[in-house]
């Protein structure tokens, strides 16, 4: 359903607000920007700022895909497919918008930012237990076997943490765009292993 005007603007300013907190923690630290500097470089109220993003944590994990995506990549998909299968194919999509969309260029810096923030670190670790426990849900609605379904989810976790610290490690500082798209193959073929790994495990 096509968007009407007034949703369309608070969209447009909801992505403006976002992108303005992004580059001021990317640049300065997140601890170091306060709410009311990004309002000012946005050119809009604090309230406006916090109309859209309740929290200023909020600012900096501004899409939940990460830890949301991979239980409505379950619930979406069909009753018989294969689950690990869905989110060897969900997270890989996830990586390739990543690079077409340009985030790839920034992931070392994004990461680090969180590794100087207490905050952000402590909110990563709710989302993470949110990835962990929306997915077992999504995967006790398709069959009931709660205790593998549990160990789905916390392997899928694990995964994912494995494959962003290797991204880390083959990922170079100031990356040129050759760098990048040979860091997204290397990233690529590295999901493919490591899926293998959860499967053979799982059996």
């Amino acid at each position: 359903m096509e968007l009407g005007r007034r949703e369309r603007k608070k969209q447009q300013t909801r992505h403006a607000i976002s992108d303005v907190a992004t580059r001021l923690f990317l640049e300065r630290g997140f601890d170091a920007v306060t709410v009311a500097e990004v309002a000012r470089a946005a050119d809009v109220a604090v309230q406006t700022v916090f109309n859209h993003f309740p929290a200023k944590e909020d600012l900096f994990f501004d899409e939940s895909g990460w830890w949301l995506g991979p239980a409505l990549a379950i619930r979406e998909a069909s009753a018989d497919a294969d689950p690990i299968d869905l989110l060897e194919a969900h997270y890989l999509a996830g990586t390739r918008d990543r690079f077409e969309v340009g985030h790839l260029a920034t992931w070392k810096q994004f990461v680090r930012t969180i590794e100087n923030s207490p905050a952000l670190e402590a909110r990563r670790r709710l989302q993470a237990a949110e990835l962990e426990t929306t997915l077992t849900a999504a995967l006790d609605e398709r069959a009931p076997d709660h205790l593998r379904n549990r160990l789905i989810a916390a392997q899928y976790a694990a995964a994912q943490k494995v494959l962003e610290e290797q991204l880390m490690r083959i990922l170079a500082d100031d990356a040129s765009p050759a760098e990048l798209a040979t860091a997204q193959t290397e990233l690529e073929q590295a999901v493919t292993q490591v899926f293998a790994v959860l499967r053979r495990g799982l059996g």
